[in-house]
């Protein structure tokens, strides 16, 4: 730090902050102002950023700030030599009004510089700029870091004007504004903000400050001075980090392996809404734990904000924890209330699972035929009938009689919970209902937990379906969303997928990737295809099964044509290829490996670890140049030639070398790649480099003969449909 420069404090006191947009609200107003500064010649790159957050305040300390910054040359263009200087050289009137207005005379004329700007020469005036005082400075960066803050959403709020402006203001920010502190060491730097004058008064803890208001010191004291007297911790990450403390000694002290649910978003909120952290321990009545714990959990996180504690076999106890913004000497009354307050969400959650039992899965299926699925795609009752025809489609091709059925029924059911009073309630419990209720209901457990997995997976980095049914219905599930889309035109634009497609396409893509299913992707999207054209054209045989009584005159007829499912085909492989780039793949090796549209995607990454260990071989380059040109000579042929070679048209010895060769590796080539073992059929056909090269160097391929032309090119046919089984090598050439 220059012995001249100091740390500077901002902080905005403000009513409560959204909690759910503390953090990104905190970095964005710390980031943009230290930017803003460094920007103006106040900070420079060694500046150190320290950012706080808590529920009624957004702060900054950034170290090492100048008083004001250096002073810069400037170099300004004026106009043009010719409108500028006259014959004689002298000013111009226009040239002198513009001189004028930059607070200069005549008597600048003789030091404006002349250069080349573009094809006529120019005028320049060449100054210095004062640089920016802190507080000339600060007033700007203040200004855009509010202007940049991501709010969720604006609220306007009134502020009394001064005693000569009589009446009010209107201000629009993220929540009503009350303080604004701007240190300079010890010193208060004089902006505004928000209708307010900057000072060096804060406020701590509504109820535990010891004083009010916080008198801050300096820029250095801020966070130690609302520790001490205001009893808030400042930073948003040192108190998420006492919050994840405590949380861990309250679980400590229950015994029994117990830990609290693990909830990242859960944690940031709660830290979001209190100032000083006091976890405490609270119980709920034992009688609860019979309903089933995702509905306990969820509704003691999503409600009350609470941590349930689970024990080390990963069960729901009957403790959980609060994290409390008071600490009282007797905290009896804060567990009692808590306590009290959570009894009704958990008696109301064993209301709803007592009465969803009382009804079959099966005896729902009927009411998903009032309910709306898509407007142009139907109720909810014909996109499971669409599934489960898909479903059984897929277990056929897997040729699995027992599986199919099971499929079908796991598919009928599978959103048989949405009717239920507890899904209603808790619409993220959907899948995790329907298991248990299925299990309930008596039916094979593969079935139930094809009706939870039929879902997954459902984010990035999720499970996949734990067994065959589930994998079967959660592939049907996702074709059905994807070709009903497609087909109706909802395609995913930019940044926008509000069907979530693009998860929907890598959810079907991992499972026949991981599981290594023998199926191909246009098999699939060809079953899926032609559910949607019988449904159509009528042809609806599972729906007598379903007792589904829907007048078909007046719902949609989607047709699914060949281009929809081009159009799919496409999307799945772009997501492929951005999968596997995001994996550390380099794009050239996915574009070779994915040109050809491998079908049984399973084969993908045993196809890219073969190119990539091809890639490494010193015969690659070559290989990869030469398939690239047999390629373009294949193109360009006006003659069609098959990959077939007669011995006695071979007359150049290159040509008899490689044909020779090839007799000799080809077959190895195409072994290994027949066996799986496709990096090996690579390397064996590194080994025609040497001839390859000498069959371009020695041989004419478009000779005046037409039976030695359409021979070579036959020869080099067959060369490149063997060299290019595993991956299209020439898209390895730079």
């Amino acid at each position: 730090m220059s012995t001249n420069n100091k740390n500077l404090l901002v902080e905005l006191f403000v009513e409560e902050l959204p909690p759910k947009a503390l953090r990104k609200l905190g970095d964005a107003f710390a980031g943009v102002l230290r930017d803003q500064l460094v920007a103006l010649g106040l900070a420079g790159s060694g500046s150190v950023l320290t950012a706080f957050a808590s529920p009624r305040r957004l702060a900054a300390r950034v170290t090492d700030v100048a008083s004001q910054a250096a002073d810069k040359a400037a170099s300004q263009k004026l106009m043009p030599v010719a409108v500028g200087l006259d014959a004689s050289g002298g000013a111009t009137p226009a040239l002198l009004k513009k001189l004028t207005a930059l607070g200069a005379d005549a008597s600048a004329v003789a030091g404006l510089k002349r250069a080349q700007d573009g094809k006529a020469e120019a005028l320049f005036y060449e100054s210095t700029v004062k640089g920016a005082t802190l507080a000339e400075g600060l007033q700007k960066a203040l200004a855009e870091a509010i202007a940049k803050l991501p709010i969720p959403k604006v609220m306007s709020y009134q502020l009394e004007a001064n005693c000569e402006l009589p009446g009010w203001s209107s201000v629009s920010f993220v929540r009503p504004a009350h303080g604004l502190v701007a240190l300079y060491g010890a010193d208060v730097v004089e902006v505004g903000a928000l209708g307010l004058d900057s000072g060096r008064d804060t406020h701590g803890h509504r109820f535990e400050a010891k004083v009010d208001p916080v008198v801050l010191r300096d820029a250095d004291s801020y966070a130690q001075q609302l520790a001490d007297e205001g009893a808030v911790i400042a930073g948003f990450d040192a108190r998420r980090g006492e919050i994840a403390r405590q949380l861990a000694a309250a679980a400590a002290k229950v015994g029994g392996g117990a830990r609290p649910v693990e909830d990242d978003a859960l944690l940031d909120e709660v830290t979001a809404l209190v100032e000083r952290p006091n976890v405490l321990t609270c119980s709920f009545e034992e009688e609860f734990l019979a309903v089933p714990q995702e509905c306990l959990i969820l509704t003691m996180k999503a409600n009350q904000k609470y941590f349930p504690l689970v024990d080390a076999q990963d069960k729901l106890t009957s403790k959980f924890l609060v994290v409390s913004n008071i600490t009282p000497d007797d905290a009896s009354a804060v567990i009692q209330g808590n306590e009290r307050v959570v009894r009704p969400r958990l008696a109301d959650a064993k209301f709803f699972f007592d009465q969803d039992r009382k009804k079959t899965l099966a005896s729902r299926v009927e009411s998903l035929a009032k309910v709306v699925y898509h407007n142009k795609l139907g109720t909810q009752g014909e996109r499971v009938e669409r599934v489960m025809r898909i479903a059984q489609a897929i277990a056929a091709k897997l040729g699995d009689a027992k599986l199919g059925q099971q499929a079908v029924q796991a598919a009928q059911l599978a959103k048989a919970d949405l009717v239920t009073d507890m899904v209603g309630e808790f619409p993220e419990l959907q899948g995790t209902m329907g298991r248990y209720y299925a299990l309930h209901d008596g039916l094979d457990a593969a079935v139930a937990d094809a009706i939870e997995d039929h879902y997954k997976p459902r984010f990035a980095g999720d499970t996949l379906p734990r067994g065959d049914v589930g994998i079967v219905v959660a592939l049907a599930d996702k074709l059905e969303t994807l070709v009903g889309m497609f087909g109706i035109g909802n395609l995913p634009t930019g940044d926008r997928d509000p069907f979530a497609l693009r998860r929907h396409a890598l959810g079907v893509l991992r499972m026949l990737v991981e599981k290594d299913l023998p199926l191909g992707l246009d098999d699939l999207l060809d079953a899926a295809a032609n559910v949607f054209n019988d449904e159509a054209q009528g042809n609806i045989g599972v729906r007598r099964s379903m007792s589904l009584l829907i007048d078909r005159r007046e719902l949609p007829r989607t047709t699914i044509d060949a281009n929809t499912c081009a159009q799919l085909t496409s999307f799945f492989y772009d997501r492929l290829a951005g999968s596997l780039r995001e994996q550390g793949a380099s794009a050239q090796q996915v574009d070779a490996v994915l040109a050809s549209r491998p079908q049984r995607l399973g084969t993908v990454p045993h196809l890219l670890a073969a190119v990539r260990a091809f890639a490494a071989l010193p015969e690659a380059p070559a290989l990869a140049a030469a398939n690239k040109r047999i390629g373009n000579i294949l193109k360009k042929s006006p003659e069609s030639a098959d990959a077939l070679v007669t011995e006695a048209l071979l007359q150049e010895p290159a040509e008899k070398a490689l044909h020779e060769a090839m007799q000799q590796v080809v077959p190895t080539a195409d072994a290994q790649f027949n066996a799986g073992d496709y990096t090996a059929s690579l390397q064996s056909l590194a080994a025609l480099r040497a001839p390859v090269d000498s069959f371009f160097d020695g041989v004419m391929v478009n000779a005046e003969q037409a039976d030695l032309r359409l021979n070579r090119l036959g020869l080099l046919k067959s060369l490149h449909e063997s060299m290019n089984r595993v991956a299209q090598l020439e898209r390895l050439a730079s």
